[in-house]
């Protein structure tokens, strides 16, 4: 079974205190979207009076990466996770409620099972699209994740 938007909520307020205290939430997640939203207050903005490229990132990083540890919670393995690169586009100021969407969790599944069956590192990119209360795109990231099978040293 897999992490669901409230257990993964929980588990920010311990191990993710920055995301939580900035307001970053997972709304939904299952095996190919996950969805984090982030409302723009005055303990996530910038002196220019919207949200800060950080937190926007942390939202962005939370939407691609809770899928990976989804997905390698259902494989039973251990396997590490790691960001390897990344790049993010602004396009317009961050103010409101900001929903960051990814929708590529059918790509770490073929990673997982590919690492676990050589047990070579893998690698994978996985974008989140961040839009304001209007539709419009603010943001927008790209997240190179890597997973391999931890060895029993």
């Amino acid at each position: 079974m897999g992490v669901t938007a409230q257990k993964f909520n929980q588990f920010t307020f311990f191990k993710l205190p920055a995301a939580w205290w900035t307001g970053v939430r997972v709304k939904s997640l299952n095996g190919d979207t996950c969805v984090v939203t982030v409302k723009h207050s005055w303990r996530n903005q910038n002196p220019f009076k919207s949200m800060f490229w950080a937190v926007q990132g942390m939202a962005a990083e939370l939407s691609t990466g809770a899928m990976v540890i989804n997905e390698i919670r259902k494989s039973k393995k251990k396997i590490s996770m790691l960001v390897a690169n990344n790049n993010a586009n602004f396009s317009k100021k961050a103010t409101g409620k900001i929903t960051f969407t990814c929708n590529d969790g059918h790509l770490i599944k073929e990673a997982i099972d590919k690492t676990v069956a050589t047990a070579e590192g893998q690698t994978f990119w996985m974008k989140s699209v961040g839009v304001n209360e209007q539709g419009v795109v603010v943001s927008t990231f790209n997240f190179e994740w890597t997973v391999k099978v931890k060895s029993s040293k």
